[in-house]
């Protein structure tokens, strides 16, 4: 079984970001992904404005479990829209949104600690 396009199942740190995507997994990446426990899969959300139900439950439901999600929205820090929040929260997974660059660092650093965590990452 091979697996879906723009999607690259496994754990993988972000190695860099910036002129729009993303490198990992000894690869490169146009746009914004979602990067969980269980794979890196790109999404077509491009703007924190974007971010909606779908693409939360898209993460809940594909990640295999997650103690926190890191929303990375962009250059600036945005805030993520309260139901969206709740959401997460009523799924037991924490949740902290940061611009891109922090994202980045935070999730590779939670990464190596061995947690659960997952991030949408908002291309920069």
């Amino acid at each position: 079984m091979t697996a879906p396009q723009g999607y690259v199942p496994g754990r993988f740190r972000i190695d860099d970001y910036g002129d729009g995507g993303f490198r990992f997994a000894d690869m490169s990446h146009r746009g914004s992904i979602l990067a969980l426990p269980t794979g890196v899969r790109a999404i077509a959300t491009a703007s924190w404005k974007e971010i909606d139900a779908a693409t939360i439950d898209l993460a809940l439901s594909d990640s295999g479990g997650l103690d926190l999600f890191i929303v990375g929205t962009g250059k600036d820090l945005m805030p993520l829209a309260s139901p969206l929040r709740a959401r997460l929260r009523d799924a037991g997974v924490g949740c902290e949104t940061m611009a891109t660059g922090a994202a980045v660092r935070t999730y590779n650093m939670l990464l190596d600690e061995g947690r659960r965590v997952g991030a949408l990452l908002i291309a920069v």
